[in-house]
Order: structure tokens, then sequence, then C-alpha cells
């Protein structure tokens, strides 16, 4: 059975980044590190239990050792006062070096021509997401909002970037972007400026390749496609008539002299016939006047042949020259911006990451820095569905996500094993699976 060594890899990666975090403290009396702080809170988004370092305290009362020492390389556990305290000077960006690491690893295993789409493109679908929130707990980087009752609502959001490809059910999370009071300005941040910021300061450092970025509607307007393509970037955003007036009466000029051009295409999906019909022009302004940018734009509609039901519909810009040979493409992949919903955010949500549960607020960074270690945790499992070939048969065998957590919570709570090599071990022979491996 070949071990794969990409925990290990990736845990030493976390590991170092956490070790040259600047030390806030003063004098010599420190007990736990901040290396320690980290990758024990690691360990709770990891496993995705709450409870995690609580069992781990005990197992260490009683055995002298613990996996949260064996797996993750914690020398003591601090208790979650200390982690909070030791965390939140400690800005997020400190661990941005660990997105890379992974992404990394991956381009090694050559995993990163899995999600090359049309033409070779990596496909980022970014969205923007509420992570915290309170009426009375807030910090100096909170955004607020003035409810109808009075009341002030104080949250934390996010950019999440994330790889994605139509027909692979993975998503490659990405560094985030945070929505914070910039330094030296009073005016609350925006979504429109942290996407700026993040093609400006973190798009440069991805894997060598082709981009292109989806978005929805807020996206397309002049100031982020030419930020996305002063990246080098591409781009395929969603279109709305209502927010690009200029852009739709050119349309409808065009189509009323026969200019926009169309295409049918008959697909069976396995249940029924369904009919693909596209619509699409070169070379429209986005906006009125002499600058404005000139874009691609093609309106996809899905509609069931035996009763003519509308099954989807949505417009799009986009940077590519639209073609009959191109079209359907582009069209999937403006459509694969879906899975920022489904499978990033709602996975984060609601099945045993947690993302919006607060886990910490601080006064500083602790509640981003937080979130930047349950995207690590995120990030960690799908690089280990990917390159670890026991990891991936084990949650093929397991079935869901739930189960799979389930076992790994039971496990770690009740056993102590080696290390990482040691507990895949373990849950394959139990499950007969070393034979196949």
């Amino acid at each position: 059975m070949r071990k794969s060594k990409i925990f290990d890899q990736l845990i030493e990666a976390l590991r170092r980044s956490l070790m040259r975090l600047p030390e806030h403290r003063k004098g010599a009396n420190i007990r736990y590190t901040i290396a320690d702080a980290g990758l024990s809170a690691f360990g709770v988004f990891f496993t995705q239990s709450r409870s995690f370092l609580a069992y781990q305290r005990l197992m260490e009362t009683a055995k002298g050792k613990s996996n949260v020492h064996s797996l993750f390389g914690v020398e003591r556990i601090p208790s979650d006062a200390h982690i909070r305290n030791l965390l939140d000077p400690q800005e997020p960006s400190g661990l941005f070096e660990v997105f890379e690491a992974a992404l990394g690893l991956l381009e090694e295993h050559g995993l990163w021509d899995r999600f090359r789409s049309y033409e070779g493109q990596i496909l980022v679908s970014c969205d923007g997401t509420q992570t915290i929130s309170s009426q009375t707990i807030h910090c100096a980087a909170c955004s607020q909002r003035d409810l109808g009752n009075g009341e002030t609502l104080y949250a934390h959001y996010a950019i999440l970037p994330v790889v994605v490809k139509a027909g692979e059910p993975r998503v490659v999370v990405l560094p985030p972007e945070y929505l914070v009071r910039q330094e030296g300005q009073g005016k609350q941040d925006s979504e429109r400026a942290a996407i700026k910021r993040w093609l400006k300061t973190r798009a440069p450092r991805l894997p060598q390749g082709t981009y292109t970025l989806l978005g929805d509607d807020l996206y397309a307007c002049q100031p982020i496609c030419e930020a996305i393509l002063a990246a080098g970037w591409g781009f395929i955003l969603v279109c709305k008539p209502e927010s690009h007036v200029a852009l739709y009466e050119q349309v409808a000029f065009l189509a009323r002299n026969g200019l926009v051009e169309e295409q049918e295409r008959r697909h069976w999906n396995g249940r029924f016939h369904a009919v693909h019909h596209y619509r699409w022009v070169n070379g429209v302004p986005l906006r009125r006047g002499e600058d404005a940018l000139q874009v691609n734009w093609c309106e996809p509609t899905i509609t069931r042949e035996e009763d003519g039901k509308r099954l989807y519909h949505n417009t799009f810009i986009t940077h590519h020259t639209i073609t009959e040979g191109n079209v359907a493409a582009i069209v999937r992949d403006g459509r694969a911006r879906w899975k920022s919903e489904n499978e990033t955010n709602n996975v984060l949500k609601t099945k045993g990451y947690h993302l919006e549960h607060n886990f910490g607020h601080g006064q500083m960074y602790l509640a981003n820095f937080l979130l930047t270690l349950n995207l690590l945790a995120f990030l960690f499992h799908t690089s280990l569905d990917l390159a670890d070939e026991r990891y991936h048969a084990l949650r093929h065998k397991i079935g869901t996500r739930q189960d799979f957590f389930h076992d790994l919570r039971a496990l770690l709570r009740y056993l102590l094993f080696e290390d990482w090599h040691h507990l895949m071990h373990f849950m394959l022979v139990s499950l007969e699976l070393v034979p196949d491996i």
C-alpha cells in the first residue's frame, strides 16, 4: 500500500507559516507558542469537531499523548482562551502562503490540469458571503448596518474565490479577500473594492495558467472588467438588463436589424429532450460614453421540448469572441459559477464547517484568522481527496461527507494514532479496502 505524503506536507506548510507569525507578547514567560495555538484551532476545523481539543486534553491526561500531538504536531494544547488571545493580533494574510503551498502540491501531482476548461482556461468563481454577524459583539473591522428596529447589525464579509469546472464535483478554495475598513478610510469596504484588491495582490501568485473570472452581475461593470483584463485574466460575468441599459439598447437595435446571431441545439438529458437556444453578439458597449469597454454578449435559454417549459435562462458578457463553435462551451463555463454557492458557501455553512458560527470574534483579526484556518481545512480535505488515493478510497467507500467526519471524530476521540498514515491504514483495514489500494 503506497503511502501518500501530502497530509504531512500540508501540515508542515501550515506549521512553517504559523512559526513565522510575529510574536506580540512581552517577556520570556511564554508557555504556549503561536504555532501550537494555530495548529490546535486548525484541528477543530479539520475534524469538524468543536469538542476536539477537550477530548484530546482528556486523552493526554490518560495516555500522556493525544492525536492533536501525533497528527498536527502540537507540543502543548493551549486553553480555548489562550488560543483566542494568541491568534487575535495575527493578520489572516500571514496564512495565505499555505494556500500557495497546497496549490503547488496539486500542480506537482499533475492535478491542476484536471480543472482546465475551454481553451485551457482555469475558471475562478468569486462570490461574496457573510461569515458571522451579531447585534452585540463587534470589532473595528466589522461592517455595520442599521436595522428597522433601531438596532445595528455587525457582520464580517468575505470574497471566497474558488477554482471550478463544469462536471467536476470538487472546488479548490483560494485565498479569500476580507471586507474590512481600509486603513485611513472612514467608509465601509465594498465587494467591488475587495475583488479589485484580490486581483492585484493574490491573482499573480496563483500557479501559472490562463485564468477566467466568473462572477454575478455586481462584477459586470467597467472598472472591474478593466481590473480583470489588467491582471491578464478573462471574464464570463452575469449581465442583467436592468443594470446595463445602454448595452441592452444596443442589443435590441442589432436584433431589429438581424445582426444578433442565434443557434439551437437539441439534447437528450436522460429523461427528456431539452432545447438549448443561444443568442449572441460581439462588440457591444458595456456602458454609455466613448470610453466604453467593448464586450461580447450571449443569452442561453433551455426549454423542455415536449411542453416548452423554460428550465434555464441567463445572460452573460465575456472577453471571448463568441462563435457558433464555442457559444455552448462559453455558456457551460459561465454556468459553473453556481458552484460558488452550492459547492462552496453551502458546504462551508451547512456541511460541518460551520462557516457562520462565531468561534471567537476578538478585537483585532481573530474572526477572520479563524475563518482562514477553516478555509484551509476545506482546502486540505479537497487536496487529500484529489492526491491521496487512500483518503479518496475511504471517502468513496463511506459515502456521505457527514458519515466520513462522524467516523473520523469517533476514532480520534477514543483511539490514539501514531500519525496520519496509521489512521488511514486503520480505517482501510477496518473497511477491508487494503487489497484494492
